[in-house]
């Protein structure tokens, strides 16, 4: 019985490891998401201009990223992996509509046009 009893834990082991392996592999719909928010960043000035929120919106954009980082690594269980990467993808999203919003203010507007999702 105490060998069976053995056999079982590392059967279970293996399972828990294979499971965590596997999951590990799948990328979850919020890091799709996020992949595609992160496809969207702005690499060059609209219209040419350095300015103020240029540079805000950049370093936003690395705060993001070292959030995110952080989020994962302290992630308990699948649930708390989802929350990191929708926020990661909302905050993302969020920066580069105000970036844009903030130069058509002062009357740059951006040329880039988004066909589909």
């Amino acid at each position: 019985m105490k060998n069976f009893a053995i056999g079982s834990l590392t059967a279970l082991a293996c399972v828990t490891a294979a499971f965590s392996s596997a999951q590990a592999a799948v990328m979850l719909y919020e890091e799709q998401i996020a992949h595609e928010e992160e496809a969207r960043i702005i690499s060059t000035p609209i219209g040419g201009i350095e300015s103020k929120f240029w540079f805000n919106y950049r370093a936003n954009l690395n705060e993001a990223r070292k959030e995110l980082v952080s989020d994962l690594r302290h992630v308990s269980d699948i649930e708390d992996r989802r929350d990191a990467w929708e926020e990661y993808s909302v905050e993302l999203s969020h920066e580069r509509k105000q970036y844009v919003k903030k130069m058509a203010k002062i009357g740059v507007r951006s040329g880039n046009v988004t066909v589909g999702n």
